[in-house]
């Protein structure tokens, strides 16, 4: 048998898949999907427009909800090329540089959602429980720290992970198993002692999502805490609804990634194109309803997204 090697002049060729089972109906399938990147983009750059316009949004808050946005942004493009090209194009070959590439910036940036879910936790927390020191805390040059952390932190923890997976020869079967390039799913097609690259992967999620996932849990069991020592029932309900749409932005980020993980380990009986349309769903979960929730529950984002769509009207 064959080895493809990345060392070699020729790197090995991989095959996307798109929805298995359903070729013929897959063109259709891709409609929900389109729609779901139309949303996710236009959504997204609606509030990082209007957080950059609106001298108002010029706050803590909303510059960090201007990374999530630039994040669930990000996230979107990465997928966005192979996986309507598969859909409609049945443009499935992508080389291992391309693969890895897509690779680092998919999980990349899923790390840094996590990442940024935590500072937003971080702000609540501050401005619920210490809200008198709020604006000497959180000052412009400590936000663009946390976000070059964060940063600084998945280069750190994805660059090994890519470096192995170049270190990687295939054999056999090189069709993946999503419509994107995965870790997991890229790994497993080698031919060579892989437990290496699980141990980085797992390492990777460990101390990203990992972390962050508790300590969010944590400044919210602190905040509920410093909420419930508050008298007044109006100023307790008053701080509650300005956390309901980060823990809502929290909720649909972990709950799909968490239930992904599990049918990816438990539900082997399920059908391929299960896996496969849940793998895209979730990628699509956060960046198309993070606006939404943003902009129904935040009265300053509804109005200031109102104002800048009236000023290109009023341009027109």
């Amino acid at each position: 048998m064959s080895i493809l090697n990345n060392t070699n002049a020729q790197p090995p060729t991989f095959l996307l898949t798109g929805i298995p089972g359903q070729t013929t109906a897959q063109v259709w399938i891709s409609i929900p999907f389109c729609l779901l990147y139309v949303v996710a983009l236009s959504g997204n750059s609606m509030i990082l427009f209007a957080v950059l316009r609106e001298q108002s949004l010029h706050e803590p808050m909303y510059y960090f909800l201007s990374m999530l946005s630039a994040t669930d942004l990000s996230l979107s493009l990465c997928t966005l090329s192979t996986t309507l090209g598969v859909f409609w194009f049945e443009a499935r070959e992508i080389n291992l540089n391309g693969c890895i590439a897509q690779m680092f910036f998919l999980h990349g940036f899923t790390f840094m959602e996590s990442g940024v879910l935590l500072a937003m936790a971080f702000d609540r927390f501050v401005a619920i429980c210490d809200p008198l020191r709020y604006i000497t805390i959180l000052t412009n040059a400590r936000i663009a720290q946390i976000g070059v952390s964060m940063l600084i932190r998945n280069v750190a923890v994805m660059l090994p992970v890519v470096l192995f997976v170049k270190k990687l020869s295939f054999c056999g079967s090189t069709v993946l198993s999503h419509s994107y390039c995965y870790h997991v799913d890229l790994i497993q097609l080698s031919c060579t002692d892989n437990r290496i690259n699980n141990i980085l992967g797992l390492f990777a999620v460990f101390v990203t999502t990992g972390f962050d996932c508790p300590c969010i849990l944590l400044s919210y069991i602190l905040i509920i805490r410093s909420v419930l020592s508050i008298a007044s029932s109006e100023e307790r309900q008053k701080a509650f609804n300005t956390c309901i749409s980060h823990i809502s932005a929290v909720a649909i980020f972990y709950i799909p990634f968490i239930s992904l993980s599990l049918v990816r380990r438990y539900g082997h009986s399920a059908p391929a194109f299960v896996h496969t349309i849940m793998a895209n769903v979730f990628l699509l979960i956060p960046p198309v309803l993070n606006p939404i929730i943003y902009s129904v529950k935040n009265k300053q984002i509804r109005k200031a997204i109102i104002k800048v769509l009236n000023k290109k009207k009023l341009q027109i």
